[in-house]
C-alpha cells in the first residue's frame, strides 16, 4: 500500500495542472481500491457550492455542471462533519440527494473523506459501489491518506492561479493572501523579480578528479571570482549601510579564504574528487550542521554558506548569469534570499523582500531592517516561481504578501505607507528624550546586539544599555575556540561602544543544536538537549575562559552585566555563580582592577518560572527571553509557518508566567528585564510596564514606537489594561481588547500585529 500511494502521489505531483492531477488521482484510487466510482467535489468559495471536478465512474457530463450547496446531499454532510462518511446504503441516508445527470443511482455504498488544508474544507474525496458493503477500516484509511495528499496539490493549484487573478473554477480573484513570517517592518507595494540560484549544488554528481593540479587551479579562480563579487557588492552598498554592518562581507571573505572553506574544498579534491562534488559536499557538512542548531539568529547561517557555494559552483560551471532588469519599484523574490542578493539590486530601486524559506533572524533579515526594507521570510505557500513581473505587496508589519491586489487594497496599503513615512519622521525627535509616562514613571529602554552593525544604530535611537549581547559570534566564525585574549578583544569593542551605559553579554549559548565545527555534538532532539549552560557546566574551562575575557574587557569601565542562559534549576546557577567568582579572584590575582559585576539567569524555560522566587534571591537580576519562553510555553517553532499563528506572546499562559516573574522580583526586590521581541511591540510593552517590568529590551528598529507610546500613557491606564486583560482566555481577545483600548486612547498610530 505504502509503495502504491507513492507511486500516486509522484504522478500527481508531476501533473501539469490541476485537471490532469485530479483525473490521475480518480482514476487510481478506483484501481487500487477495487471500486467502481472515484470522484472528487471541490468547494468553491465565491458560490459557497461543491462542484464535481473530476470522476471515474460517473457520467463525464456530469463533470463541472452538478453541484451541491455546502449544506445539501452527502457530500455537503462529509465537509460539514470534516470527518470521512462512511455508508452501507447510501440512498436511506435522510442528507442524500439524487443527480440523474451522474448516473449514481446504480451504486449504493459511499465513502466521502474530506479534503482539508490548514484547517480548511477544500473539497471531498468519494468512492462508491453497487454491492450494499461498508468500506473497511484499511480502505477509508487509505482514501483518507490520499485526501490530505490531494489537499496540498489542490492548495498549490489554487495559489498558482489566483496569483493571476483566476481561481480554480475559472472566475475572477483578488487580494490573494500568503501568510508568511515577519522578517522587517513595513510595507511595499512593487514588481517582483524573482531570483533563482545562480546553480544547484544537489545536482552535482560525484565525479573522480582527472588532473589535480587543473582541478585546483579551476578552484582558486572560482573562489577569486566569487571574492571580487564580494568587494564589488560590499562597494555597492556602502552608501546604503554603516562600515559596521557592511563586515558581513568581511565574514564572507574569510568564509572562502584558504584556511576555511577553500582549504576543506581543496582537501576533497586532492582525496580524488572533481572540484564540484568537492565544493557540494563541504557546502552541506557546513549547511547540515547549521540547520541542526536551535538558535534561530545561527541556524539561519546555512543560507549564507549555501549561497557562497551555489556562486562558487556557477564560476565552477562557468554559468552565465541571467540579466535582470529592475523596475523602479522592485520587490526581490526567491526561494532562499541572502544578503548578497540585495547588493544586486540599485539602492534606489529596492523596495521590498519576499523569500520563501529563511525567518526574522536570517542576516537577509537582520540586514533588511538596517536598511529600512519591508520583509518577509517563510512563504513556504507562495509560488514564486510564477510571480516574476507581478504586483505585489509585501506587509512586513504581519508578514503577509498579497498578489492581484484590488484598487482598495492597493489605496489601504498607500495611506499606511504614507502613514508610516510621517510616523517615523515624528519620532526621530524623540531619540534624545527619555521614556517618562504620563504620570512621571520612568521606563529605561536597552537594545538586543549580536553584529556590529547594531551599535551605532542602537545609539542613534537612543538606547540606555543592552540588555542582550549575543557572545556566540566569535566562536562561528574560527576553526578553534577564539582565546582568551581573542574574547577580550572582541568583548572590549563592545564595552566600549556603549559606555558608560550598561552591557549584558550572555554567556556562550552552544550545544547539541548549535554544534560548532570543532565541537561537534550530535543529538536526535536538539531542542531539548545538551546546550547553553549545560554545556559550559560540563566544560568549565570555556565558561572560565569567557568570564575571564569580559571581565578584564571590563576594566576601567566597569559597565559589563554577566547573564545565564538556559537555567533549569538552582543548582545550575550555584555552580556558575563559583565558577564566575573563581574567574574574578583569577583576574584580581593578575592585577586587574575590576568590579564584580552584576550576574543575573535568563528565564526562557518553564521550569525556571518557576522556581523564579528562589533563582531570583541568588543573582542580582532576572531577564526574561519571551521569544524562547513562549515557544516553549506553547511547544510552537514561531519560525515554522505552518504553526505560526498558535504562537502568540499575549498567549494567557505567557502573561500569567511573565505576571509570576515580576512578582518575584518585586518581592525580592531585584530588578527584571525583558529582552524578545515582546518587548519591541508597543501594545506588548504597555502591559510589561504594567506588571513592574524594570527594563525593556529590544530591537533598535522597533525602540521609538515604544518610546512614543510610553510617553503617552499613564502608569496607571496601564495597569488597568493589564487587569482587565489578564483574565481573558484567549491570545487574540487580548491583542484585540489592548490594541481597542489604546486606540481609543488615541494612540493606535505605533501598534502592530503580536505574534
Amino acid at each position: 500500500m505504502l509503495t502504491t500511494l507513492r507511486r500516486i502521489v509522484q504522478e500527481v505531483n508531476s501533473a501539469k495542472d490541476l485537471s490532469t492531477a485530479l483525473n490521475i488521482i480518480v482514476a487510481q484510487v478506483r484501481e487500487t481500491m477495487g471500486t467502481e466510482v472515484c470522484s472528487v467535489y471541490l468547494f468553491e468559495p465565491g458560490s459557497g457550492r461543491y462542484v464535481l471536478m473530476a470522476t471515474k465512474g460517473l457520467n463525464q457530463d456530469a463533470v463541472g455542471r452538478v453541484s451541491l450547496a455546502s449544506n445539501e446531499g452527502l457530500v455537503g454532510h462529509v465537509g460539514n462533519r470534516e470527518e470521512p462518511v462512511n455508508l452501507e446504503d447510501a440512498a436511506a441516508h435522510p442528507k442524500y440527494r439524487y443527480f440523474a445527470e451522474t448516473g449514481e443511482e446504480r451504486f449504493a455504498s459511499f465513502l466521502g473523506v474530506p479534503i482539508l488544508h490548514h484547517r480548511r474544507v477544500m473539497g471531498v474525496l468519494v468512492v462508491q459501489q453497487k454491492e450494499r458493503r461498508q468500506f473497511d477500516e484499511s480502505e477509508e484509511s487509505f482514501l483518507v491518506t490520499m485526501s490530505a495528499q490531494l489537499a496540498g496539490v489542490i492548495a498549490h493549484a489554487e495559489a498558482t492561479g489566483s496569483i493571476r487573478g483566476l481561481g480554480w473554477g475559472g472566475e475572477a480573484v483578488q487580494d490573494t493572501r500568503f501568510v508568511a513570517v515577519p522578517g522587517a517592518p513595513g510595507v511595499a507595494i512593487g514588481q517582483a523579480v524573482v531570483v533563482l540560484p545562480p546553480a544547484d549544488l544537489g545536482s552535482v554528481p560525484d565525479k573522480p578528479v582527472a588532473d589535480l593540479d587543473a582541478e585546483l587551479a579551476l578552484l582558486q579562480r572560482a573562489l577569486e571570482a566569487v571574492r571580487q563579487d564580494m568587494q564589488t557588492l560590499s562597494r555597492r552598498l556602502s552608501s546604503q549601510l554603516r562600515p559596521e554592518e557592511l563586515a558581513l562581507f568581511d565574514v564572507y571573505q574569510m568564509m572562502l579564504d584558504d584556511s576555511a572553506l577553500g582549504s576543506e574544498i581543496s582537501a576533497g579534491i586532492r582525496s580524488g574528487q572533481w572540484a564540484q562534488g568537492a565544493l557540494r559536499d563541504v557546502v552541506n557538512a557546513h549547511v547540515n550542521r547549521f540547520e541542526m542548531m536551535d538558535d534561530p539568529y545561527l541556524r539561519e547561517r546555512a543560507s549564507d554558506v549555501k549561497d557562497l557555494g551555489r556562486r562558487i559552483l556557477a564560476y565552477l560551471q562557468e554559468a552565465g548569469k541571467r540579466e535582470l532588469v529592475f523596475p523602479e519599484n522592485t520587490i526581490l523574490v526567491s526561494e532562499e534570499l541572502s544578503p548578497v542578493m540585495l547588493g544586486e539590486v540599485p539602492k534606489e530601486k529596492l523596495v521590498g523582500l519576499v523569500s520563501v524559506l529563511g525567518s526574522g533572524s536570517s542576516h537577509v533579515a537582520i540586514l533588511a531592517r538596517a536598511m529600512g526594507i519591508p520583509t518577509v521570510m517563510g512563504a513556504v505557500d507562495l509560488p514564486y516561481t510564477r510571480v516574476d513581473g507581478m504586483e505585489l505587496i509585501v506587509d512586513g508589519n504581519h508578514g503577509e504578501v498579497y498578489s492581484n491586489p484590488s484598487p482598495e487594497l492597493r489605496r489601504h496599503y498607500y495611506d499606511l505607507v504614507r502613514e508610516e513615512r510621517e510616523l517615523i519622521q515624528g519620532l526621530e525627535k524623540l531619540n534624545e528624550a527619555p521614556c517618562v509616562t504620563l504620570d512621571g514613571h520612568r521606563m529605561p529602554l536597552w537594545v538586543n546586539t549580536g553584529l556590529l552593525a547594531d551599535v551605532a544604530r542602537s545609539l542613534d535611537r537612543g538606547a540606555e544599555g543592552v540588555g542582550l549581547y549575543r557572545t556566540e559570534v566569535p566562536f562561528m566564525i574560527q576553526d578553534r575556540f577564539p582565546s582568551e585574549k581573542e574574547q577580550q578583544a572582541t568583548y572590549r569593542g563592545q564595552l566600549e561602544a556603549f559606555h558608560p551605559l550598561p552591557v549584558t553579554m550572555r554567556s556562550l549559548d552552544i550545544g547539541g543544536d548549535k554544534a560548532l565545527t570543532y565541537f561537534p555534538i550530535k543529538e536526535d532532539n536538539p531542542f531539548l538537549g545538551w546546550r547553553g549552560i549545560r554545556v559550559t557546566l560540563d566544560h568549565p574551562e570555556i565558561f572560565l575562559v569567557q568570564t575571564r575575557a569580559m571581565l578584564k574587557a571590563s576594566e576601567g569601565l566597569n559597565n559589563l552585566r554577566i547573564m545565564l542562559p538556559m537555567i533549569s534549576s538552582v543548582y545550575e546557577v550555584e555552580e556558575a555563580l563559583h565558577l564566575i567568582h573563581r574567574a574574578y579572584s583569577e583576574v584580581c590575582d593578575e592585577g586587574v582592577k575590576v568590579h564584580m559585576p552584576p550576574v543575573g539567569v535568563m528565564i526562557e524555560v518553564p521550569a525556571a518560572v518557576y522556581q523564579a522566587r528562589e533563582l531570583v534571591q541568588m543573582v542580582d537580576f532576572l531577564s526574561v527571553g519571551t521569544n524562547d519562553l513562549t515557544q516553549y510555553l506553547l511547544a510552537v517553532d514561531r519560525n515554522n509557518p505552518r504553526v505560526a499563528d498558535l504562537y502568540h506572546s499575549l498567549h494567557p499562559a505567557v502573561l500569567q508566567a511573565l505576571v509570576k516573574i515580576a512578582s518575584a522580583c518585586r518581592i525580592a526586590g531585584k530588578p527584571m528585564s525583558v529582552c524578545g521581541e515582546m518587548a519591541g511591540d508597543p501594545a506588548a510593552a504597555v502591559l510589561l510596564m504594567a506588571m513592574g517590568c524594570d527594563v525593556l529590551s529590544m530591537n533598535a528598529t522597533n525602540l521609538p514606537k515604544v518610546k512614543w507610546l510610553l510617553r503617552q500613557i499613564r502608569l496607571s491606564d496601564a495597569k488597568a489594561l493589564l487587569d482587565e486583560v489578564i483574565e481573558l482566555d484567549n491570545p487574540y481577545l487580548v491583542q484585540s481588547t489592548l490594541h481597542l483600548a489604546l486606540r481609543n486612547m488615541g494612540l493606535g498610530k505605533v501598534l502592530t500585529q503580536t505574534r
